[in-house]
């Protein structure tokens, strides 16, 4: 049996993080975008974040040897045809992951799966523009992805079952923890956070207090790992506003609706970690977790 490959298409903050997940896992792992520049930038982040690992002990020098001798750099998509998984973790619109899909699918093989890391657009939607709806299912890693387990699994109405039985059990081989959910906005954790991660927002926009002071009090009372404006800085906040618009314009929840402070911050590039600045301010802009 050969061994598995796998394409993650976009190689921003999620995309790396899928990409470390997936060659760790064991996977020949290609990572696909139209920037040569973004490409190698994203896999010295994963080169510094393995790097990490052997500080702590995690891994020995030859392994990330190993590991990052899975990884390869594609600009053009005939170089991803023979991918058993493409994994899209592109921006939250429907019309840009549909353009991917369509001129991926023009490539790929018949037998290549498709996967979108949306985490709160339709499976269904983007699947039907995509030339294959029945090979198609939501693969949503959670944030960061090279270090939670969680991946949200989600079928769209014409998923078949062979495609989400062979997607889960990747999913499981790359040492990830699959749960299942609906084809629904948001699906488990968004429908939460979303709204929860505004609510710190105007915490911040009414002047109840300042984001570190909000992300301590949430870390110590509730126990989280990461307080919700550190989660914001690593999301990307111009990627909280397509998450807001994207619920909101289904679901109208109030909640979800996009702060005023949020656009602002965006409008002044306090982008997060990847610029540097965001709720808080950072030294690098280093994957999480290297």
């Amino acid at each position: 049996m050969s061994k598995l490959s796998i394409c993650v298409a976009g190689c921003g903050t999620m995309g790396t993080g899928i990409a470390i997940v997936a060659a760790r896992g064991g996977a020949n792992t290609v990572l696909f975008d139209v920037a040569r520049d973004r490409l190698e930038a994203a896999r010295q982040q994963m080169a510094n974040f393995f790097e990490k690992s052997v500080a702590r002990g995690k891994l020995a020098p030859e392994q990330v040897e190993e590991i990052m001798g899975r990884v390869s750099l594609a600009t053009d998509p005939a170089e991803v045809s023979d991918c058993d998984l493409v994994i899209e973790a592109v921006f939250e619109d429907l019309k840009v992951k549909g353009a991917l899909f369509q001129r991926l699918n023009e490539h790929c093989s018949p037998s290549t799966l498709f996967a979108s890391n949306t985490s709160t657009l339709s499976i269904t939607e983007i699947a039907a523009v995509s030339g294959r709806p029945d090979r198609f299912v939501g693969m949503h890693f959670c944030l960061p992805a090279q270090l939670m387990k969680l991946v949200e699994m989600s079928p769209g109405l014409e998923t078949t079952d062979e495609t989400f039985d062979r997607a889960w059990s990747i999913c499981e081989g790359l040492g990830q923890q699959p749960v299942k959910t609906l084809d629904q906005p948001g699906f488990i954790l968004n429908c939460f956070l979303v709204p929860f991660n505004n609510d710190a927002i105007r915490l911040v926009e009414q002047g109840v207090a300042e984001p570190a002071e909000i992300d301590k009090a949430i870390k110590g009372a509730l126990g989280y790992a990461m307080g919700p404006m550190e989660l914001l800085d690593l999301v990307g906040l111009d990627t909280q506003v397509l998450l807001c618009e994207a619920l909101h314009g289904v679901t109208h929840e109030p909640r979800a609706a996009c702060p005023p402070l949020l656009r602002r911050m965006v409008a002044a590039k306090r982008l997060g970690r990847k610029t540097q600045r965001g709720f808080l301010e950072y030294d690098s802009n280093k994957i999480y977790g290297s």
